[in-house]
């Protein structure tokens, strides 16, 4: 990262791995912290752990967990594992980065991916379950979720992918962010790059108050957007500045690095 030092340790024992960190030494930079994992299989299982315990230290400390779920195809492994996560899913509230302008239960959207993959499988309140209602004009829509965030003070963890462009949730390349102190939370985008076009999202801004954020990036395809990151580029995924900085959780292919030592998983 321009501008910054970068950290490399390498921690014993099974359970740790290769942990490049990357520090902006500027204020208001992006600090982000690199997680490499020898498949995909260890990169999920290492997002589970991370999300099992901030979940119960978020239950103990708050007595709730509020979590932001991501959309596309990347979580959809990680999902499936979470149901047989051993946590008070009573204590989850259930948040979405984006949705697609879909009808409600189309399979494009994110809140049915969350549905099939996790959320019909385990016994989250569903009350405690707040999807992006787009049966509404854009407009009314972005709004109606901006209200009801408006009673969250701070995300407990936001998940995020990453795509072959740099975007990230419905934040793409080219168009506005929503990065200014005083943007609003959620924005409509009219002109998305993929159908559908119309897209709801929550803003930079908004992302960024959270106190984690993870991003799972895998597949070779995503390696361009990955060294754009790496070495300062200005994107979507690098405008989202949480205080705690960010936890990018990638593969060898996503990487750009040889398959990964057995034993190198965080």
């Amino acid at each position: 990262m321009q501008g910054g030092g970068v950290l490399e340790a390498r921690a014993s024992g099974p359970s740790r791995g290769l942990w490049i960190m990357e520090s902006a030494l500027e204020p208001g930079r992006q600090i982000v912290r690199w997680h490499l994992y020898p498949d995909r299989a260890a990169l999920d299982a290492a997002a589970v752990r991370t999300i099992a315990r901030i979940a119960r230290e978020a239950a103990g400390r708050r007595g709730a967990f509020r979590i932001v779920l991501a959309g596309g195809s990347t979580p959809r492994s990680l999902y499936e594992q979470l149901r047989t996560l051993d946590t008070c899913w009573n204590t989850w509230h259930v948040y979405f980065g984006d949705e697609r302008c879909l009808p409600d239960g189309h399979p494009d959207r994110n809140s049915t991916l969350a549905s099939v993959a996790l959320l019909d499988h385990v016994p989250v309140p569903g009350g405690q379950v707040h999807p992006i209602d787009c049966g509404q004009e854009p407009a009314v829509a972005a709004q109606s979720y901006a209200t009801l965030l408006s009673g969250v003070d701070c995300f407990d963890l936001v998940l995020l992918g990453l795509g072959e462009d740099g975007h990230t949730a419905s934040l793409f390349p080219g168009a506005s962010w929503g990065t200014e102190p005083d943007a609003p939370a959620v924005i409509v985008v009219e002109r998305a790059p993929k159908p559908p076009a119309q897209r709801i999202s929550l803003s930079a801004e908004r992302l960024g108050r959270t106190r984690a954020l993870m991003v799972l990036v895998a597949g070779e395809n995503k390696r361009a957007a990955v060294a754009a990151w790496r070495t300062g580029k200005v994107l979507p995924a690098s405008a989202i500045r949480p205080a705690a900085g960010v936890d990018v959780l990638l593969d060898p292919q996503a990487w750009g690095a040889p398959r990964a030592t057995p034993g190198y998983n965080l």
